[in-house]
């Protein structure tokens, strides 16, 4: 055991710097078929928002927009309560994939 420790430190002290980091992100629940544009003809944006996940879950995502980016939210439950609505999401981002891990989404006043 006392030889396996030091390699089991070393290890860990490798992985702990590729570990994301939780972050607060702020921006619009939207989602991946329409990013900010919803041009279904369906309002209000909130209700597009809605439908067109609801349309083809597998395709269209609940997303969160900022600054002109899209970040694919990997909860695809809560958002739903916050379509088209500006929100504070604390989480991780995972940048090559663009999906944003929330463990938290509230409500910006």
């Amino acid at each position: 055991m006392r030889k396996l420790l030091p390699a089991l430190l070393l290890i860990a002290a490798a992985v702990a710097p590729a570990a994301e980091k939780v972050q607060t992100y702020t921006g619009v629940i939207t989602e991946t078929m329409c990013g900010v544009k919803h041009t279904m003809g369906i309002s209000p944006d909130a209700k597009c928002v809605r439908d067109c996940v609801k349309m083809d879950p597998k395709k269209w995502k609940y997303a969160l927009m900022v600054d002109g980016q899209l970040y694919v939210l990997s909860d695809q439950q809560t958002p739903e309560k916050f379509a088209a609505q500006k929100v504070k999401v604390t989480g991780t981002l995972f940048e090559k994939t663009k999906i944003l891990k929330a463990s938290k989404i509230e409500a910006v006043h």
